[in-house]
């Protein structure tokens, strides 16, 4: 019904019933969004949302979730879950989620012709827009998620400027904070654990009690935009 649903409104759906079909569509072609179910057959949701973000480019997860509990909301996010919707939900409201991940992606991968290119350095680090890249001052190839990779973005497209919850969260997921949403907070943490030496002391992605976060680095851009 929800693939039906979806095709209805213009996506090309490609439906698994476990892990091992999951991989084998995404061996055949290109999968732009993997539509995730927490609770089935076999290996569970978190474990192959995990599996998945060990790969370089892997697509953006949204985890669909029976328990509206917080723990397993931010385990999610932790493993690196895009965004995730609660059971019972409205087709509509997956609908725009979905729609809304894909326009974000649509926008990194909207790649102007070389050597139009965008790309930046911070702190020793290059970021290639267009690639959707990360490198280290070490010169190794950072496997960031969407959702990370264009966090990273907001943050190097506006340094030195206090971001609040709402604006991150706005641009990421289409949507504002809820009373007790921590899942920027973790988004943030993840992010810090892959660019901080130490993430407990961060000097790069700063807290702004009570007003969101701060990008400490000067940013040269090296591309032209």
């Amino acid at each position: 019904m929800l693939s039906k649903f979806l095709h209805d409104h213009g996506l090309t759906v490609t439906p698994a019933a476990d892990g091992q079909d999951m991989f084998a569509a995404l061996a055949r072609s290109r999968i732009d969004l993997i539509l995730l179910d927490i609770m089935m057959p076999g290996e569970d949701g978190l474990s192959l949302c995990r599996r998945l973000q060990s790969q370089n480019h892997a697509p953006p997860v949204i985890l669909l979730t029976a328990v509206d509990g917080e723990v397993e909301r931010i385990l999610g996010l932790e493993i690196g879950a895009d965004d995730y919707v609660v059971k019972p939900f409205s087709p509509r409201e997956l609908l725009a989620r979905i729609r809304n991940v894909l326009r974000r992606i649509s926008k990194g991968e909207d790649r102007t012709p070389a050597p139009l290119s965008r790309s930046f350095r911070f702190a020793g680090w290059t970021m290639d827009h267009d690639r959707r890249d990360l490198v280290s001052p070490e010169g190794s190839l950072v496997v960031l998620t969407s959702t990370e990779f264009d966090l990273l973005a907001l943050f190097v497209e506006n340094p030195r400027q206090a971001l609040s919850r709402d604006q991150l969260l706005e641009a990421l997921h289409g949507r504002s904070a809820q009373p007790f949403d921590r899942t920027m907070d973790v988004q943030v943490s993840r992010l810090r654990r892959k660019l901080e030496k130490d993430p407990q002391n961060p000097e790069l992605i700063k807290t702004l009690r009570n007003e969101g976060y701060f990008f400490t680095p000067d940013v040269e851009r090296t591309g032209k935009s």
